[in-house]
């Protein structure tokens, strides 16, 4: 078992890193760009007003993640963008994700953060560290199937999840370590 999840990382790292390699920097901004914008929009038929949140925010945040849930782990790794409403400006980032809990299965999943304070997003934005419990259930593949997942967080900050694909069953404790991408800023 530890052997099949030790390759599966391993594919995820390397589509990640075939993905965007021979981009360049403006294609690859605009991959992100994309991304935001289609995950809005799909959560936004889900909720309704998520635009209204955003826009009345000190700031947001969209990522894209995959996560593996072995027995006992949970390891993640994605992308993604923040926006300072106050000046327009977007902070790309990245984000790597582990935790102990009993889960199996890999999923893809997109979130939107909603900062509700300016300290919140700002510590965020410096600092990039949360952890939360969380517990969901997935099974999704095209248009079929559906999804759910709740996650408790802290620190004034909302969080919408939308899974894109993937089987997953999990109930975990994890830390989340989101930090600036450096190549696209």
């Amino acid at each position: 078992m530890l052997r099949q999840a030790t390759v599966m990382l391993l594919c995820i790292g390397l589509m990640a890193c075939t993905s965007t390699q021979h981009k360049t920097l403006q294609e690859r901004r605009a991959e992100v760009q994309k991304m935001r914008t289609q995950t809005i929009a799909a959560i936004e038929k889900k909720q309704p007003d998520i635009r209204t949140k955003i826009s009345s925010a000190p700031g947001y945040a969209v990522f894209s993640n995959a996560n593996v849930n072995l027995i006992f782990a949970s390891f993640s790794g994605g992308y993604g963008v923040a926006r300072d409403n106050s000046n327009g400006r977007d902070i790309y980032m990245k984000m790597g994700e582990a935790g102990v809990g009993f889960g199996l299965g890999a999923k893809d999943f997109r979130a939107i953060f909603v900062f509700k304070s300016r300290p919140a997003f700002d510590r965020f934005i410096e600092h990039g560290w949360m952890v939360g419990a969380h517990a969901d259930a997935a099974a999704k593949s095209s248009d079929k199937g559906g999804a759910t997942g709740g996650e408790v967080m802290a620190d004034d900050v909302e969080i919408y999840q939308l899974t894109e694909s993937g089987l997953a069953l999990q109930a975990t404790i994890k830390g989340t370590k989101y930090w600036k991408d450096d190549e696209l800023n």
